[in-house]
């Protein structure tokens, strides 16, 4: 019997039953086991379709050589707000250059330009999404200084226009006269050709230079080196001039006034003026700072004097107590000292020295007088040029109290005897004191009534007290007591007297 026959659409007519069963049935095992395979595998939540982090290394810059260059990342993504690491490195630099970044793990590094050319970087951003990279080009030129040629007439303000301090912003190229407002914003550089100076004039003229501690104004010469311009007079008596956190070099290539060079020279015809703060003097032929009797220093604090060829500031008496403990003289200058011109101690207060927390010593030059009270504090040096003498006038006094471990010492600036004259007391106060003091190598020539001697008093009433103090190496007298004057009655005993060429006390009756 044969098989019964069915007809399906779409079928042969020759198919049978078991044939189509069959079919079914591996259908249905290739389904279930598709079903089986995908109940089996679940998607990972965390894992961010393709495409979702973009690195950004932000917009190319074009900066000055010397500028520090803030590269910027921030814009990079990750669409499913995975947390970023960031990664820059330095792909390409101009040959000379030594930069590196500051930061480079984060998504605002730094760097600072040294050379001009193109750097170029490249930022690498990785999440749990993947990594991305992108590269931002940095392109640094070198800005150009200004020249100044011509004389300050109207209102200038100067502007620092090139980032890398090392060079300048503007060049003087010729002697100028300021005659007007000069004002200089804090970081400028300016440079001085060969032997220009520049006269800050008083009919209108003035100097606002104030620098800051980590943006410096910078006055040097064109070339860095010693005795290249010669330097600043000033003549204003204006009481807004000032200079803060400025630094003057490489001036003195030719005298300033008279026979002297310095870098800063401060005229007394005008009574010129200024604030000196937080300023450098370093590397001038001659002074840093000439101050001529009746200049003034309205304020001084925390200037440093250092690798000038004479001593680092020379002035009158009457600036000397405006001289700060802070500031510093010892910087390998010529001469270590504040240096005093002939002057003279005056007015109605009482005049105090304090000295300095380096232990500079004060050296006059020539004659001083002191025509006011005078005040030395302990520790306090002087230190007397050849033939100098300090001349205690009748209208005035000398206390000079030192301790039993900072006396205070009146000497030669050579430490041979019989160096400088000596001191010669007029004055009929009874604060006149020597206390805890010494006082050597003077009795170079005669100081009063052919009489050689460290210190004399001489003059009807004429009256100093010496104690504890010792007196060595005169050309002549120890002490000299001229007759109507007076000293303690048991100065011989009270002193320590030392390899003096006379007598050590001569006291006339």
């Amino acid at each position: 019997m044969n098989p019964t026959e069915y007809y399906i659409p779409g079928l042969s007519r020759q198919t049978t039953l078991a044939s189509i069963v069959s079919v079914i049935i591996r259908a249905l095992t290739v389904v279930m086991a598709s079903l089986l395979l995908l109940t089996g595998c679940k998607k990972d939540p965390d894992v961010a379709p393709g495409g979702s982090l973009m690195a950004n290394a932000g917009p190319d810059q074009s900066v000055q050589v010397g500028q520090v260059v803030t590269l910027d990342g921030s814009a990079s993504t990750d669409n499913q707000s995975k947390p970023l690491s960031y990664q820059w490195t330095l792909v390409r630099k101009p040959a000379k250059s030594n930069v590196t970044l500051t930061e480079p793990t984060t998504f605002k590094p730094t760097f600072k330009s040294d050379e001009v050319g193109e750097y170029e970087l490249e930022l690498a951003v990785t999440s749990a999404s993947g990594k991305s990279t992108d590269k931002v080009l940095i392109t640094a030129s070198a800005a150009e200084p200004l020249a100044i040629s011509a004389n300050i007439t109207v209102k200038t303000n100067l502007i620092d226009r090139i980032l890398n301090p090392d060079l300048p912003d503007y060049i003087v190229t010729k002697s100028i006269d300021v005659n007007h407002e000069l004002s200089i914003e804090p970081g400028v550089v300016i440079a001085f050709e060969r032997d220009v100076r520049m006269n800050v004039n008083d009919n209108g003229g003035l100097i606002i230079a104030k620098g800051t501690a980590d943006k410096k104004i910078k006055l040097v010469g064109v070339q860095k080196t010693q005795a290249y311009w010669v330097g600043i007079s000033l003549y204003s008596g204006s009481n807004a001039n000032v200079f803060e956190h400025v630094e003057v070099m490489n001036a003195g290539s030719r005298t300033i006034y008279s026979t002297t060079k310095s870098a800063l020279f401060l005229s007394g015809g005008n009574k010129a003026q200024i604030a000196l703060k937080n300023c450098l003097f370093s590397q001038n032929e001659g002074y840093g700072i000439y101050v001529y009797e009746g200049g003034i220093l309205r304020e001084f604090a925390q200037n440093t004097f250092s690798g000038n060829t004479e001593a680092g500031i020379l002035l009158d008496a009457t600036n000397v107590p405006k001289l700060d403990a802070a500031s510093t003289f010892k910087g390998g200058n010529g001469r270590n000292v504040v240096e005093i011109t002939s002057s003279s101690i005056k007015g109605n207060n009482e005049v105090v020295w304090t000295g300095f927390a380096d232990k500079t010593p004060y050296r006059i030059n020539g004659e001083f007088t002191v025509n006011a009270g005078w005040k030395l504090n302990p520790g306090v040096t002087l230190e007397m040029n050849r033939d100098a003498v300090i001349r205690i006038n009748t209208d005035g006094y000398l206390i000079a109290k030192g301790t039993a471990t900072e006396k205070i010492t009146f000497t030669g600036a050579d430490r041979t005897p019989a160096f400088w004259r000596g001191i010669i007391c007029y004055s009929q106060d009874s604060k006149n004191t020597l206390e805890n003091a010494e006082v050597s190598y003077a009795g170079s020539n005669s100081i009063v009534s052919g009489k050689k001697a460290n210190v004399a008093i001489y003059g009807t009433k004429a009256a100093m007290s010496i104690k504890n103090t010792r007196i060595s190496g005169s050309g002549g007298y120890g002490v000299f007591v001229a007759y109507g004057a007076s000293a303690n009655t048991d100065l011989t005993t009270a002193n320590t007297f030392e390899a003096n060429a006379q007598t050590n006390v001569l006291i006339e009756k």
